[in-house]
């Protein structure tokens, strides 16, 4: 069931996290089969046979000798499976966040053994990472700086910053009509007058909007395993909050949901964040909320109220809620007729999705009157995939696209809007992902980023890499898409030479190993930030 949810498999730092699974109990019922009861049926016809055919079995112990010989056969028989496994893909164990990979080549007991083994190495990595370790780091992310384009540098110098987290949000649903009537129709009308980027990409991996989050506000990547929110709550970081609030700025983040969940009262004091505005702060009641809590609408509503109280200027991130799987509205608040394809899902998704879309008009119009519009700016970005890998075949075929591993690529674009009032806005195809968000929008802000541990680049920039690379290996640039092992062209989905896309290899490789370096081994605490923050 986790892997039909989550396209993964589970692992031991999910198995620490059982608070957060509570919260997902509408999500987990949505998607438990029928079918799934043959998975223990061998288990219950043992069960009968051992209670009515006694005499078929024989309880005895197993003398010592045939234990350890047991034992020893065991052991083995996972090394040759390792051994085999290395030499049939020698870089198997050096890309270890590409679990499916792991699970093909060595199967799912090997793998959770082996799994098992990480979550022991890099227990103790903390304990033995020194300053040295970050030099190597350091030198590679400073050699791919790249400078920010003096036409966009500063334009949004002293605003406000307000980022919305949309919930689920992918970017087909930009422009795109069922039934003629549009699914965004205020979001449509906004790119219009907006920095709108059509090849932006989420990263996250088992973290999902908490990933986002760190992402986002960190310019590292997420964990293969796991979530950062949960294994290193504790750990020093070089975050956006943390930068604003050193240079005058009220940071705040807003989410309609309990603290504890995805552990953000305890992490969000290690981003720099000075207020959190939790459901404590929210009038819920059984009109205005739904599945995971406060509506969309009133949610919006309510924070414009408290973000009234900050002092200017703040960086303000909101989190939205009623786009969450299983994508349940209440009749009064579906605005579409969205029954155009055989998955009740993804039907339901592009009402949540239009629901959503109608939040934000109204959300924008009270900005505008309570005077917070005209001095601020807006960042809309999607935090993740919404229509799960059972529901892909018809989102396909939603999208009139070929079910391709290059077409999931693709699915996993979520919008980038930068809205700047005054400034006319265009649209931009640059290939980038969420861990480009924190230079982008300090570039915007008129503030220097070299010198700081960003493996994302200002998506403005000239020079910009125009390559997105998710948690689990597969990557995109602008002419190549890498998944399922295989190398396709971008714009055609035709499988080409590997060649085109071993180029890269090396640094999708390269930069998830120093991320993931940097979080184990808490490396940030070794570093002088204060000389970084202008």
């Amino acid at each position: 069931v986790f892997y039909r949810f989550f396209s993964d498999f589970i692992t031991f730092p999910l198995i620490y996290q059982p608070g957060n699974f509570k919260a997902l109990d509408e999500s987990f019922w949505a998607e438990i089969f029928w079918q799934d009861i043959f998975y223990f049926v061998d288990v219950f016809i043992l069960v009968f046979v051992m209670w009515k055919k006694k005499q078929y079995f024989i309880f005895q112990t197993i003398p010592s000798i045939e234990r350890k010989v047991y034992f020893l056969m065991k052991a083995g028989l996972i090394f040759i499976n390792l051994g085999i496994s290395h030499l049939q893909t020698p870089d198997l164990f050096n890309r270890n966040f590409d679990r499916e990979q792991l699970v093909k080549n060595i199967g799912p007991y090997n793998y959770t053994l082996y799994d098992l083994y990480l979550q022991t190495k890099t227990s103790a990595q903390r304990v033995f990472a020194e300053d040295n370790d970050l030099i190597e780091i350091k030198e590679y992310v400073d050699s791919n700086y790249v400078e920010p384009n003096p036409k966009y540098f500063g334009i949004a110098k002293g605003r406000n910053v307000i980022v919305v987290s949309l919930e689920s949000t992918q970017n087909f649903v930009i422009n795109r009509t069922v039934n003629n009537e549009e699914i965004t129709p205020f979001l449509n009308d906004l790119i219009k007058e907006s920095y709108y980027f059509n090849n932006f990409y989420h990263q996250t991996g088992q973290g999902k909007t908490s990933d986002s989050e760190f992402i986002v506000d960190n310019s590292l990547y997420g964990l293969g395993r796991g979530a950062v929110f949960f294994t290193h709550p504790k750990n020093e970081f070089m975050a956006t909050p943390e930068i604003l609030s050193n240079l005058g700025y009220t940071t705040a983040s807003l989410h309609a949901n309990t603290k504890v969940f995805w552990n953000r009262d305890e992490m969000y004091h290690s981003l720099g964040y000075d207020r959190f505005y939790h459901l404590d702060y929210f009038d819920v009641t059984e009109e205005n909320a739904i599945g995971w809590g406060l509506k969309d609408i009133h949610f919006f509503e309510q924070s414009v109220r408290l973000l009234k109280e900050l002092p200017q200027p703040f960086y303000a991130k909101l989190i939205t809620l009623t786009n969450h799987h299983p994508f349940v509205l209440a009749e009064e608040d579906v605005f579409i007729d969205a029954n155009v394809t055989e998955s009740e899902t993804l039907n339901q998704y592009l009402q949540t999705v239009r629901y959503e879309d109608e939040a934000l008009r109204l959300f924008f119009q009270q900005l505008k009157d309570e005077g917070l519009y005209d001095n601020s700016m807006i960042v809309i970005y999607g935090d993740h995939n919404g229509i799960i890998e059972k529901d892909y075949e018809a989102l396909s075929m939603f999208l009139e696209k070929d079910y391709t591993a290059h077409t999931v690529v693709e699915m996993q674009q979520v919008p980038l809007i930068i809205h700047i009032p005054g400034e006319e806005g265009e649209t931009i195809s640059t290939v980038g992902g969420q861990i480009d968000l924190k230079p982008t929008m300090l570039h915007l802000l008129g503030i220097e980023t070299e010198g700081q541990l960003n493996f994302g680049h200002d998506l403005f920039s000239e020079n910009h890499p125009n390559l997105a690379i998710f948690r689990d290996g597969r990557f995109v640039t602008d002419k190549y898409v890498f998944a399922d092992n295989t190398c396709f062209e971008k714009d055609s989905g035709s499988v080409t030479g590997d060649a085109h896309c071993e180029t890269y290899y090396d640094i999708v490789t390269k930069e998830l190993n120093y991320s993931d370096q940097i979080i184990y081994g808490d490396l940030i605490r070794f570093y002088n930030k204060d000389m970084f923050i202008k």
